[in-house]
Formats: structure tokens, C-alpha cells, sequence
């Protein structure tokens, strides 16, 4: 992936140096994996799972954070990916008469409190829509590589793009309908909802995707099939063989593996919020 000459964003809280230390929970690699498969890509919330944070906002208070641009490489290069993800979606919401106000992206290791509670690295990147934050742990891409076989800096960047699509939704309200929507239903039916809303962030990253390459022409070969890789590997039907052993698709909250891959390369391929109208496609 080309990002040397892409613009990092300052929209970064990059409080590494003040958290770790043997701070967070130590799950082991399996345990981890068995965490982030649970949680992060089933929807299991990881906040019940690793009974770490709370379900109401919290008055705990964040370390000392660093603002500003990030001095490692791969710091930089998340910083460069937010920052394209930034443009991206603020020629699109300018289309549409709207103003995106991007999210602040949180570098840290291990735990650290936010304002839905105190995150964890073992649940994996997460977007908490009450502070309009992004959290990642940057070991999580090691795992993304040697535990879900999805190495490359494109499925990084996935990953990244995913997240920021979620922020994208909050500020469209479109999270608010579908968590009203899913008060008023059954589980099965929330399931369904959170299915749309997740293959949804899946399709907004693809957007992304579209509109970095035509403008700054991030991709290089295989970077495409990098994504493609990552997105599959976190399916519900894929993730559940690799845990429990057999498949149970009325609990999916994410979508299969093939779902996933479907609704990036829609996005890729439409290149617009409409082209990502998960609610209205047949279940």
C-alpha cells in the first residue's frame, strides 16, 4: 500500500507511552483469540465478556495523551490512513450538504478507561459512539497476521476503515435507528440488525477504498486481496468452526465470511453511501 505521501492526521490521541506495563488483561494467545473471536467479530459485547468496562459512560480519567502525529512508522502509517479516511468522507458528506467532523483515533497498550468504559487490547479495535473515539492497540495487527492469517498493511488498513465506517453511521444516525430498532425486537431479530449494521461499516470501508485509490492511488498489487483476506477471516461462520467447532447462524451479529466480502467490494465497486444500504438487501 502506497501511504508515504499521504497527510497524517492530527486527530490522533497517541497515549502508548502512558498505558501498558502489565496493566491490561493477559489472555494469552489463545485466550485472545478466543476474546477477539467472542467479541469483537461475533458481537459479543467485549465489555460483558472481559467484565472490564461498564455499560453507561464512566467519570474515569484517560492518562496524558500525546496529540499530534505519532514518531514510529506504525503509528504513521495508522495516523496517514485516518487522515485519507478523513478527506474521503469529507468529499462525500460535502455532496451531500453535510459537514463530517471526523473521530479521534486512540493509540494505547493493553487497557485504558473511555467513555463507554475502561477498553481492553484483548477485545480488539472498537469505535465507542459516546465519545466518538476510535481505541487500538497496535499488537493487534500481529495477531491479525499470525492468528487470522490476514498480514499486509491494506488489511490494516480494513481494519481502520471498518471502525471509522461505525462513526460514519453515528453521524448519518443511522446507529440510533438500529439501536431503537433493536430495543423494540427479539434477539433473533437484533441479531439480524446488528448483521446490517456491521456488514454496512464492512461496505463504507470499501467506499473508502474506491475513493483513496482514485485520488491519491494508495493500492498496489494484492492489496485488494490483502482486505479480502481480513475480511473473510472475521466472518461468523468462519470464526465459529475456529472456536467451537460448528456453526450457529440465527447468533451471527457480523455476517459470514462471504457477506463481508461481498459488501467491501460493493463498496469498492459503488463507491457511494447508497450503494451500502445493507437494510434494504435480503437477509
Amino acid at each position: 500500500m502506497r501511504w508515504d505521501d499521504l497527510r497524517e492526521s492530527t486527530n490522533v490521541e497517541d497515549v502508548r507511552a502512558s498505558t501498558g506495563g502489565g496493566a491490561g488483561l493477559k489472555l494469552g494467545v489463545g485466550g485472545t483469540l478466543l476474546a477477539l473471536a467472542a467479541s469483537y467479530f461475533l458481537g459479543i459485547d467485549p465489555r460483558l465478556l472481559l467484565g472490564l468496562m461498564s455499560a453507561v459512560p464512566t467519570q474515569q480519567s484517560a492518562p496524558a495523551a500525546h496529540y499530534g502525529t505519532p514518531q514510529d512508522e506504525q503509528g504513521r502509517f495508522i495516523a496517514a490512513v485516518l487522515g485519507e479516511t478523513e478527506d474521503t468522507w469529507s468529499a462525500i458528506f460535502q455532496e451531500r450538504g453535510l459537514e463530517y467532523v471526523p473521530p479521534k483515533l486512540v493509540l494505547y497498550r493493553d487497557a485504558m478507561p473511555t467513555a463507554c468504559g475502561t477498553g481492553s487490547a484483548a477485545a480488539g479495535p472498537f469505535y465507542c459512539p459516546l465519545d466518538r473515539k476510535v481505541y487500538l492497540d497496535l499488537g493487534f495487527f500481529q495477531q491479525l497476521a499470525d492468528e487470522f492469517q490476514a498480514p499486509g498493511q491494506f488489511a490494516q488498513a480494513y481494519v481502520l476503515a471498518h471502525e471509522v465506517g461505525h462513526h460514519v453511521q453515528n453521524q448519518l444516525g443511522i446507529a440510533d435507528r438500529v439501536r431503537a430498532a433493536q430495543e423494540r425486537s427479539s434477539k433473533a431479530q437484533a441479531n439480524q440488525l446488528s448483521v446490517k449494521l456491521e456488514l454496512q461499516a464492512d461496505c463504507f470501508a470499501g467506499v473508502w477504498a474506491r475513493h483513496a485509490d482514485q485520488t491519491k492511488h494508495i493500492l498496489e498489487q494484492g492489496d485488494v486481496e490483502s482486505a479480502l483476506r481480513a475480511a473473510s477471516a472475521v466472518g461468523d461462520d468462519t470464526l465459529q468452526r475456529r472456536t467451537q467447532g460448528y456453526v450457529v447462524p440465527e447468533s451471527f451479529t457480523h455476517g459470514t465470511s462471504a457477506e463481508r466480502v461481498s459488501w467491501f467490494k460493493r463498496g469498492m465497486a459503488g463507491g457511494s453511501i447508497e450503494s451500502c444500504d445493507t437494510f434494504s438487501a435480503p437477509t
